[in-house]
């Protein structure tokens, strides 16, 4: 039997119709299972005085932010019993990011979440694997990583939410059915040295890439990143490769020894087919040039991730590209259904089963309107709000999210926006969402000029009277790796088409002076890296890293100063036709 026909067999599609068909029964049975669990805790008891009624809890229990639980949490870390918040063991903290909304937060872990976390990675494939055949014939090169742990005061491990599942029994004991099989052995996955485990990922998946059919990141900035590496280490590995022989600086005894396997006996014929296509002018299909048989890319691409879509799509000549879930460090929310849409289609069906979901009316004025999962409007956008098994309840996270449709009675969500992301230096706002729209739109500018845009951060730069917003742009030639000499003319019509494309706001104040020209700030190679090392020093998970969209620290607004080769603005004459 193949793998994915045990998988068929274990996986039973019934499993999804029935969640997707009987959403408000799940939901409801899931929070008296939740409130049973936890209404005695120190945190709920006050409100629901042991019971788990929900009208009692949605009458009395407040909306909350990770602020209002900060302390409870703090608690827990320094010793005192879990049942502060949780009526179940906490048996880790998972990290969030610390690049979309500031610092990093923490968030109680037990094994329901690691539990709901497996689902949604078996259900995910399962999806996926009723759309494209022939996965059973093949291998994905998966760049799965674990960064560092560490322990609280009372011992509970600390890290980000994957790092804990790939060191649990749910992964080390996972059926052959679990996934695919991974070109990286396991000592690769749970290797915490990110740059060795980087370097062993892309050779034990160059050695095998007759086999690799099909290629993943968490992110698609991660992927970028990836082939950028290479760039840099591709002579290297082919040394490797000629002579059977791991390089000396891989120094993780585990990861040399299981790498080594892999690796074998000397191969000088796919040393010289890899050489061949690596010091090529130009890097466009580099990935299917290298695996051949690769299938699809399985990688975030929505949110503030659709940056990067067009950068991958000259490096994989246009993969299908597959965001297959959603998820966060606070629970797990659900699944594309529609794996093969295009990345800017992408909407996720939330499973009932995961968590229970309320949903706060955005922009509905001084009215607070929450509803439950099942009666969300078509069209609207909300902030869900979380209650899970572990101690957070109508927990706010952040996202703005909109009804896009329904997977039989299970409503379907588009990511919109963070919430807390905005750019101003007026009275204007201007969301994380339009930005990214708007330097999409100055893109098409830069494919004129054979050119691409690597990555790109902003902030609002009120130094100056007026004010104005300020963009850093790393450049990289799409057939040389450096930029020989930058167009004037073209960066400053980019400057244009990103005002152009802000809202009527943005534009009725710089029409009035209240604020000044765009500036784009072009920036050396390699300054996004610069600026992850940074984040990551204060706290950011290397595994989760994402650009932040708009930037406040003045310590990494001085990493890019210090970078910055060329400045441009949006011409006098040009801001007429947006300004007239």
């Amino acid at each position: 039997m193949s793998m994915w026909s045990a998988l068929s067999d274990k996986l039973d599609e019934k499993v999804l119709e029935d969640l997707t068909s009987n959403v408000k029964q799940t939901q409801d049975n899931l929070l008296e299972e939740i409130l049973t669990l936890n209404a005695n805790t120190e945190y709920l008891r006050p409100f629901l005085h042991g019971s788990s009624d929900k009208d009692t809890f949605k009458k009395n229990v407040p909306v909350t932010t990770y602020e209002d639980m900060k302390l409870f949490i703090d608690r827990i870390a320094n010793g005192e019993p879990f049942d502060v918040i949780s009526g179940t063991p906490i048996t880790g903290f998972s990290l969030s990011s610390g690049t979309s909304g500031g610092k990093r937060k923490m968030f109680p872990c037990n094994n329901k979440y690691l539990e709901n976390l497996n689902f949604i990675y078996c259900y995910r494939s399962f999806v996926i694997s009723k759309y494209i055949d022939g996965l059973e014939h093949g291998k994905g090169m998966v760049f799965n990583f674990c960064v560092p742990e560490h322990t609280t005061p009372s011992g509970i491990p600390v890290s980000a939410a994957t790092t804990l599942f790939f060191k649990s029994d749910y992964f080390k004991n996972r059926p052959p059915y679990w996934h695919w099989s991974f070109t990286s052995p396991d000592e690769v996955i749970l290797c915490s040295d990110n740059k060795q485990s980087l370097y062993c990922h892309l050779l034990c998946g160059i050695v095998q890439r007759d086999e690799v059919v099909k290629v993943g990141t968490a992110f698609v900035s991660t992927l970028v990143r990836v082939i950028t590496f290479l760039e840099k280490h591709w002579e290297e590995i082919c040394t490797n490769i000629r002579y059977g022989r791991l390089s000396e600086w891989i120094t993780d005894i585990s990861c040399r020894d299981s790498v080594s396997k892999i690796l074998g006996e000397p191969n000088p014929e796919l040393a010289d087919l890899i050489e061949n296509q690596c010091k090529q002018k130009s890097w466009e299909g580099i990935i299917p040039r290298l695996w051949p048989k690769t299938k699809f890319i399985e990688s975030i691409a929505t949110g503030q991730m659709a940056q990067h879509i067009p950068t991958l799509e000259f490096y994989s000549n246009k993969l299908p590209l597959i965001s297959s879930s959603y998820v966060s460090s606070e629970t797990m929310f659900g699944i594309n259904m529609n794996p093969l849409c295009k990345p800017q289609d992408v909407s996720y069906t939330f499973l009932p089963n995961m968590s229970y979901f309320e949903f706060l009316l955005v922009d509905a004025g001084d009215e607070v309107e929450i509803v439950d999962l099942v009666d969300v409007k078509l069209g609207c956008h909300y902030e869900p709000l979380v209650t899970n098994h572990s101690g957070l309840h109508r927990y706010k996270m952040g996202d703005i999210v909109q009804v896009t449709g329904f997977y039989n009675s299970a409503p379907q969500f588009r990511f919109a926006r963070r919430g807390n992301l905005i750019l101003s230096v007026h009275m204007e706002i201007t969301t994380d969402q339009v930005l990214l729209n708007a330097v999409t739109h100055a893109k098409m500018v830069l494919e004129s000029s054979d050119v691409m845009l690597m990555d790109f951060t902003s902030y609002a730069d009120i130094s100056t009277t007026p004010g104005h917003y300020v963009l850093y742009w790393e450049l990289k030639g799409k057939y040389n790796n450096s930029i020989a000499e930058i167009d004037n003319k073209v960066l400053v019509e980019c400057c244009y088409v990103v005002e152009e494309s802000l809202d009527n706001f943005y534009k009725e104040y710089r029409k009035n002076g209240s604020i000044g020209a765009l500036e784009i700030r072009v920036v050396q190679q390699g300054t996004f890296d610069s600026l992850m090392e940074f984040f990551i020093t204060q706290g950011a998970s290397s595994t989760q890293y994402k650009t932040p969209i708009c930037i406040k620290s003045t310590e990494a607004i001085a990493i890019l100063e210090e970078k910055v080769h060329a400045r441009f603005f949006t011409d006098e004459s040009l801001s007429l036709n947006f300004l007239s």
